[in-house]
């Protein structure tokens, strides 16, 4: 068994295509076929459901695929080590982070691209859900997401900074002489939100349930900067998170006033798998937190110059 034909089989599981499968190990499509024929002769069990195309793998072929992914991961995890030894780390760090984390990712990590400038990192936009999904299948070394809310399991977590939220609007309309706003007034202005499918949105729609109403958004996107995008049209509002708003500043034509009834705070953090041997790259990571303080510098900025304690 070579270690290139559990790299071509993790790719199959990656891309559910045997084309683009072969296309992403730099092989032709036969070989990487006849390289996991062998598997399935050296396992003596079929591997792959085939037809005319992939359509996916047999119940052994997805304990394989996992045991794969495992290898593969251990074997990075020597080459990293060892290397360290002899050079200082390098490699490539996978992260992945839900949308309204994105601008902070900088911050996160300057700590540790100041101690290990060989290393590159490679930072992907997720939602919760796929980031623990690529956890588990190797795809990802380190997610940043909420780490009190929704359950996680087979994780480590550490947190880094506490998100609250404000409602990015106009800055002359209908909230003029506002300081603070309610989540039950919020809902009755046009709003722009994230999609359901990110835990942000579902925290959202959850302080809405808190206060007794219900937000029926205008506009839905995937993406934080549309959602300033639209505000800009002086149409609609946005749910956004403080640290956000920390890091970029209030674009210009907008305010953001702090929500209450209810006060609403989330812990985002970074997790890793809950598994041995950790990530080389990712336990440095974590091991330059303490050095970073991505909260200090979030908390520097308060929408309408209250104390972090008073709009939290």
């Amino acid at each position: 068994m070579l270690l290139s034909q559990l790299k071509y089989l993790t790719a199959l599981a990656e891309e559910r295509h045997f084309a683009r499968a072969a296309q992403a190990c730099h092989v032709s499509q036969p070989a990487l076929s006849a390289a996991i024929r062998k598997l399935e002769a050296e396992f003596r069990v079929p591997i792959v459901r085939r037809s005319n195309r992939f359509i996916g793998f047999t119940h052994e072929g997805e304990r394989i695929v996992a045991w794969a992914q495992r290898v593969l991961a251990e074997h990075d995890t020597l080459v990293d080590n060892v290397r360290s030894l002899r050079e200082g780390l390098s490699g490539r760090l996978r992260i992945g982070a839900i949308p309204t984390t994105l601008s902070s990712i900088a911050l996160i990590t300057s700590t540790f691209s100041e101690r290990h400038p060989m290393v590159t990192l490679s930072v992907a936009s997720m939602t919760s859900d796929e980031i623990r999904r690529s956890l588990a299948d190797y795809q990802i070394d380190v997610g940043l997401t909420y780490v009190d809310n929704e359950p996680l399991e087979h994780v480590r977590k550490h947190p880094v900074y506490r998100e609250r939220y404000a409602l990015l609007t106009a800055e002359h309309g209908l909230l003029d002489g506002h300081e603070t706003i309610t989540w039950a007034e919020a809902a009755e202005v046009p709003l722009c939100l994230l999609s359901s499918d990110m835990q942000n949105r579902r925290i959202i729609d959850q302080a809405f349930r808190r206060a007794g109403v219900e937000a029926v958004p205008k506009v839905e996107t995937s993406s934080v900067s549309a959602l300033c995008s639209y505000v800009k049209e002086n149409r609609w509002s946005a749910v956004m998170p403080h640290a956000w708003l920390a890091l970029h500043s209030v674009p210009e034509g907008m305010r953001a006033i702090p929500l209450v009834e209810p006060e609403v705070s989330k812990q985002i953090g970074l997790v890793v798998a809950d598994r041995e041997p950790e990530p080389i790259l990712a336990r440095a990571l974590l091991d330059t937190l303490s050095d970073t303080d991505p909260q200090a510098r979030i908390d520097r900025y308060h929408p309408t110059g209250l104390a972090p304690e008073a709009t939290l």
